[in-house]
């Protein structure tokens, strides 16, 4: 059942259900106190007729005084105990009560009794007869007038029911398309873009505030981000295709050269294995680091722990210079702690490490300290620089300075960009400053430094 349809019947069936409900109960409270009515009216007349029957039972005789207390349509009479009836006087329209069988109550009795299928008011008082004796002076009345207004009340609210069914079923309708309108449209939208490939928003209505407005509000927010990822992903393939279709037309051409002349010329062989060897390595450092920045759709495993900086950089500073032969001058006067991922610190010093050894041939500088409540890191090399006008687009991925410089030494583009990604991650801010011919900048900052440094 569609979504429009379960509205119209549950408001329907609820709305309907609702007001048979008020109905049911205005009836029977209205009913209920009609009778209390009436039976407190009978008692009441009841004792007054007691009191003067009392009063005047020696000098009237019983039937003369009980017809003068007769009701229009009902019966009065006298029962004694131990007998079925004294005296009873029945009005005309009511002779059909002179067959009911009487009996005698010690106390006061008030009931509604049905008798040959009409309702009626029944009241039994004792009082002292003539003889002394104790008798019941028991009044039967009907109440057919307040039955046949019972009955009005009951059409009446039958009508309303009905009668009200109609704007029910109306309202019910409009708010079902009302609801299901916002949604219709946005699953129009959606097949429509799933046909046509093409992103679409949905028109809104600015000036309502309702949850439906911003339902939709928030579908073109997502629309304007699938379009923005979509569009980043179109970026991202394009580029890495064709930064991983260079060293693949380089491998194949030196292997076709191979494949030709490698044999005969033995310098040729050298230099096209060193090509072929170079690209590949380029290739698989690249390949690695599209898989890293793949990631940032997913989990980082992060795992925090107060670790020394000093004691973080200097181990990283002995394999460095190991693996590259190049030093690294470590500034610190004190021992600094910071709540931070060991590994992708690691990882993330070793990118600003091996920008300054591929693009600065002097001395390489990190100095570690603290200022206010943050540890920070701060790279310094002696390299070319940056522009300041290319500073903010580095983080870019396949972004670079100079394409010919960053291609003979290696770069693809995509270090920086990693950079980015494991800094967000382990809640590390960068900050870059370069001057041309002066060297580059790169400070670490640690937003959450160890408690113990906050003492």
């Amino acid at each position: 059942m569609r979504l429009r349809k379960k509205i119209n019947l549950y408001t329907t069936v609820l709305f309907i259900f609702l007001l048979l409900l008020m109905n049911v109960s205005i009836y029977f409270v209205f009913s209920n106190l009609m009778m209390v009515n009436e039976l407190n009216r009978a008692k009441a007349e009841t004792e007054k007729i007691a009191f003067d029957v009392s009063k005047n039972v020696n000098q009237i005789s019983p039937n003369d005084l009980l017809r003068a207390y007769l009701p229009i349509d009902g019966m009065v009479g006298i029962v004694k105990e131990g007998q079925r009836k004294e005296t009873f006087v029945t009005s005309n329209s009511e002779k059909q009560l002179s067959n009911r069988n009487s009996r005698f109550y010690p106390g006061e009795r008030s009931v509604i009794i049905t008798f040959h299928q009409k309702k009626y008011v029944f009241v039994s008082n004792p009082i002292v007869w003539g003889d002394g004796s104790v008798v019941n002076l028991q009044i039967t009345k009907s109440i057919q007038a307040t039955e046949e207004m019972l009955s009005v009340l009951r059409i009446v609210l039958i009508a309303v029911t009905v009668i009200a069914m109609i704007p029910v079923l109306i309202s019910s309708s409009i708010l079902s398309n009302f609801i299901a309108r916002p949604i219709q449209s946005m699953i129009d939208t959606m097949k429509e873009i799933q046909t046509s490939g093409q992103f679409k928003r949905l028109s809104l209505e600015e000036e309502s505030k309702d949850e439906l407005v911003e339902m939709g509000k928030t579908f073109n927010h997502m629309i304007d981000l699938l379009q923005a990822n979509f569009e980043k992903q179109e970026q991202f393939v394009s580029n890495a295709s064709h930064e991983l279709k260079t060293p693949l037309t380089v491998i194949e051409s030196y292997a076709s050269l191979l494949k030709r002349r490698g044999m005969k010329r033995p310098d040729l062989f050298d230099e096209s294995i060193e090509a072929i060897h170079s690209e590949a390595i380029r290739m698989r450092e690249m390949t690695e680091q599209l898989l890293l920045l793949a990631k940032h759709q997913e989990k980082w495993n992060i795992e925090k722990e107060n670790v020394n900086l000093t004691d973080i950089v200097t181990e990283l500073a002995k394999v460095y210079k190991n693996a590259y032969q190049r030093t690294v001058e470590i500034y610190s006067r004190d021992e600094i702690e910071a709540l931070t991922d060991v590994q992708k610190l690691k990882q993330l010093l070793f990118i600003f490490l091996d920008n300054a050894r591929k693009y600065s041939d002097g001395h390489i500088s990190v100095y570690i300290g603290k200022s206010s409540n943050e540890a920070y890191i701060r790279i310094e090399d002696s390299g070319d620089g940056i522009p300041k006008a290319e500073l903010p687009k580095v983080f870019d991925r396949f972004y670079r300075v100079d394409e010919a410089r960053s291609r003979n030494q290696g770069g693809s583009g995509l270090g920086l960009s990693m950079a980015k990604e494991i800094a967000d991650a382990i809640d590390v801010r960068i900050e870059m400053d370069s001057l041309e011919d002066r060297g580059t900048i790169v400070t670490l900052l640690f937003t959450q430094v160890s408690k113990r440094m906050l003492l």
